[in-house]
């Protein structure tokens, strides 16, 4: 058995089945895991996704929100990592890119998607 074959039957064994499949343009609720000291809660963090990389066990996605005082604030996620509760899918949004990083340049109206209707 070669070395790329135990890789990849180990990186299959921690692939996490629960996971919905999420799209650029997604408004997503990510449940973390957030360890403070001794004690461990949920930590929710809602915005759109605007671009996903990878595949397999290193599948990262990153989620874009609009914070405190009209602040743009990025996320990346590791879409199979243990520190993810659950992943919610708030809604489907019509985008013909990839990567959705003119969203950056939006504010207010300018920066709503069409939802999309399956």
């Amino acid at each position: 058995m070669s070395v790329a074959t135990l890789v990849r039957a180990v990186e299959e064994a921690q692939l996490r089945e629960d996971r919905p499949q999420i799209d650029p343009g997604d408004s997503v609720r990510v449940h973390l895991k957030v360890v403070e000291g001794t004690r461990e809660r949920i930590q929710i963090f809602e915005g759109l996704v605007i671009r996903l990389r990878g595949d397999g066990l290193r599948r990262a996605f990153t989620v874009r929100r609009i914070g405190a005082h009209n602040v743009g604030v990025e996320r990346s996620f590791l879409l199979h990592s243990p520190q993810i509760d659950k992943i919610e899918i708030v809604r489907h949004n019509v985008v013909r890119r990839k990567n959705l990083y003119y969203m950056r340049g939006l504010t207010g109206k300018a920066a709503r998607l069409k939802e999309r209707r399956d």
